[in-house]
């Protein structure tokens, strides 16, 4: 894990990472959001190929968000100064829905209470 907050610090400006993390955060929860209609749709609408195809492209977009939420989640970490216990709750976060918008709200911040 070491090597990803390397990659990223050495490489990149920490608010570059900060804006990219926050971005990723809010994109991350609106693909879910959008992956859930699709899951709505294609229960409505078994023997049609636009869910099909509709539900194939947003689980790919909302596994992309995912997956650079993930990998941001281990710079940020290091900017952010969480402990271990804020670390494990970011992590955790990507995988209930729409849990990134509050990481990027309370946790994302540098003077937390």
């Amino acid at each position: 894990m070491e090597f990803i907050e390397n990659f990223f610090l050495i490489k990149y400006s920490q608010e570059k990472l900060i804006k990219w993390f926050r971005q990723i955060c809010i994109a991350e929860a609106i693909s879910w959001l959008l992956l859930f209609s699709a899951m709505i749709w294609i229960r409505e609408d078994k023997e049609g190929i636009l869910p099909i195809i509709y539900i194939s492209v947003m689980g790919s977009i909302h596994g992309l968000f995912f997956t650079l939420y993930l990998i941001l989640a281990f710079p940020c970490r290091k900017i952010y100064q969480w402990d271990d216990e804020d670390s494990v709750f970011a992590l955790l976060a990507a995988f209930f829905p729409l849990a990134t918008i509050w990481i990027d709200k309370k946790l994302a911040k540098f003077e937390r209470e």
